[in-house]
């Protein structure tokens, strides 16, 4: 009861307007007020309205990694409500799914939360080193069910990363147009990158940086390692004398490439893992490196209700300041 008395107050500061969010909306400087006013509803909205900060309830697994590896330990996940209602009792800054679990039950909770339509899709039924996702909805969707963004997801490194980079230039320059905002999945993989230069700080550095050149308003990617992939890239850091040594160190570099911090950018929170206080530590770390906060699927709905609320609950504190 407490924390939905904390949450209803932070939402109305939220709505007047705090000066981190006229901030952070200056830097979108080309956008029109339909995609500024979208922007302000991500960061107004939940436990953590006002602050700049954001955690999102992304839940894409189902179709990206199957139902039974997404849902089965956790059967309650199976049903699209479920995934609403984790989000809304926890206070959450937004949703992101794919069209069919947006549209399974938008209706009920129109109005209710701030909703990101995932316009693409890739399934592992097919074995491929270059992935290439599908367009699996549209703008003209995302504006049916009421969202405030839509979703995209590309692959630096893929064989097929410039026709992602194409598809993602089309979207994003209607999306724009329609007064909505564009988050930007970025995550590196393909067959010329080794699985561990998928999370390399370099190459995630670049991953971030080449989703904001395409125009992206909020940018996802992975947490990074001090791992360096390219042998270019280990001069440059070296020479520059770049500081990588711990996580905290290596999200204010992305945020650096990510036009100095003028874009937004927010850190998956990975398969599950067992052990709550390794994401709180984490949260720590994109808290004190400057990040923008986190988009946290697996880790959430594969927990048990309470404990997932309680769960998303604390890493909000973390990046209110209130938990250590």
């Amino acid at each position: 009861m407490a924390m939905a008395q904390a949450v209803e107050e932070r939402a109305a500061v939220g709505e007047r307007m705090t000066d981190r969010v006229r901030e952070i909306l200056s830097w979108y400087e080309s956008d029109n007020p339909g995609t500024k006013t979208n922007i302000a509803r991500l960061l107004n909205h939940g436990y953590l309205a006002g602050t700049g900060k954001l955690v999102i309830l992304p839940v894409d697994q189902g179709f990206e990694h199957g139902p039974a590896r997404s849902f089965a330990v956790n059967p309650a996940g199976y049903d699209p409500n479920y995934h609403f209602e984790i989000a809304l009792e926890a206070g959450c800054n937004a949703y992101a799914a794919p069209l069919g679990f947006l549209e399974a039950a938008a209706a009920r909770h129109a109005g209710e939360i701030p909703l990101i339509l995932k316009l693409n899709s890739h399934d592992v039924l097919y074995p491929e080193k270059d992935p290439f996702s599908a367009v699996t909805g549209s703008v003209e969707d995302a504006l049916r069910l009421g969202c405030v963004a839509i979703g995209f997801t590309i692959y630096p490194g893929s064989a097929h990363s410039r026709e992602m980079y194409e598809e993602l230039r089309q979207l994003a320059e209607k999306a724009k147009a329609s007064g909505l905002a564009v988050v930007v999945w970025s995550y590196p993989r393909g067959s010329g990158m080794s699985k561990e230069g998928e999370t390399a700080i370099d190459v995630v550095a670049y991953a971030a940086h080449i989703a904001a050149q395409l125009g992206a308003h909020v940018i996802k990617v992975k947490l990074p390692t001090a791992y360096i992939e390219q042998a270019e890239a280990q001069k440059a850091y070296t020479q520059a004398g770049v500081r990588i040594g711990t996580l905290a160190e290596r999200v204010r570099h992305i945020i650096q490439s990510s036009f100095n911090g003028r874009r937004i950018v927010i850190f998956s929170g990975g398969p599950k893992q067992d052990n709550d206080e390794d994401v709180y530590d984490e949260a720590r770390a994109i808290r004190d490196g400057g990040g923008f906060g986190s988009i946290i699927g697996r880790n959430s709905f594969q927990r048990p209700k309470t404990h997932a609320i309680n769960f998303l609950q604390t890493v909000m504190k973390i990046y209110a300041g209130e938990v250590k």
